[in-house]
């Protein structure tokens, strides 16, 4: 990979992990960061997937949802083992993945937090998620994802 790497890229190199990273001009006024990868890359919008924090009975909790769907906050609840769910304050998100908004990888965060992946990623084969930068992205087989991960999978799309 050309240019510097993320902790995403360095993880999946540490671990040897198949993947490819794909890089693309970001425009900071695009009205949906995961719609404009999906375009710039070529893909479908289902098969791109967005990488959401929540706070689920108290505990960061991480939702990834293609990009055209929304992170359905109940169902993320009954996924972690939770009554209820919200959405994480913006900076709370930051701090503990150790990204900003909106290039939030699920890999490489800063801490360790519970992920749940939507069950649509496993109609394909390969996905993309953010490689922890606006403008990159990963492009790796959603069971390896959770396998890293240590994620579940479930109905957690609206």
């Amino acid at each position: 990979m050309a240019g510097k790497g993320t902790p995403a890229t360095a993880l999946l190199t540490k671990k040897g992990v198949t993947h490819r990273v794909h890089a693309y001009d970001h425009d900071p006024r695009a009205e949906s960061f995961g719609l404009e990868a999906a375009e710039a890359l070529g893909q479908p919008p289902d098969r791109v997937f967005k990488t959401l924090v929540a706070d689920v009975d108290g505990t960061l909790t991480v939702g990834v949802v293609p990009v055209t769907g929304q992170l359905d906050l109940k169902a993320l609840a009954a996924a972690a083992g939770g009554k209820k769910a919200k959405m994480a304050e913006i900076a709370a998100a930051e701090r503990a993945t150790g990204y900003v908004a909106g290039g939030i990888s699920p890999l490489g965060q800063k801490k360790r937090l519970p992920v749940v992946i939507d069950t649509s990623a496993r109609a394909f084969d390969t996905i993309f998620c953010s490689a922890g930068r606006r403008g990159l992205e990963i492009e790796l087989s959603p069971d390896e994802l959770a396998h890293l991960l240590g994620a579940t999978f479930a109905e957690i799309s609206a």
